[in-house]
């Protein structure tokens, strides 16, 4: 599958969650909103990170944070249908105490 980003205005769209039914509004911080600040759920849209390529379009379920030198912290989302994984920077107004949450020892 070939990589074809789409503009900007058309990646950093605002959505309603799936999960929570929460309005989220575009990403404000130069880049483009991926999951949900409330309760952390994406949806499985991409192949290649902005591409909205995938047509599975399941709900995506964050199952850990992660921490890359680079990038800070890291949100860690799997597909509940088909089971891909994907990685997406945790934005500045995430919901915190559900990012603790997912780094406690299960």
């Amino acid at each position: 599958m070939s990589y074809s980003p789409q503009g900007r205005d058309v990646e950093n769209a605002g959505f309603r969650c799936t999960r929570c039914g929460a309005g989220v509004a575009p990403h404000t911080a130069g880049s483009y909103r991926n999951h949900c600040p409330h309760c952390l759920w994406s949806r499985h849209v991409d192949e290649l990170p902005g591409d909205r390529a995938a047509e599975c379009g399941a709900p995506m379920e964050p199952v850990g944070v992660d921490y890359s030198g680079k990038k800070g912290y890291i949100l860690l989302h799997r597909c509940t249908a088909c089971g891909a994984q994907d990685r997406n920077k945790l934005a500045p107004d995430d919901d915190m105490d559900r990012v603790i949450e997912l780094q406690r020892p299960r």
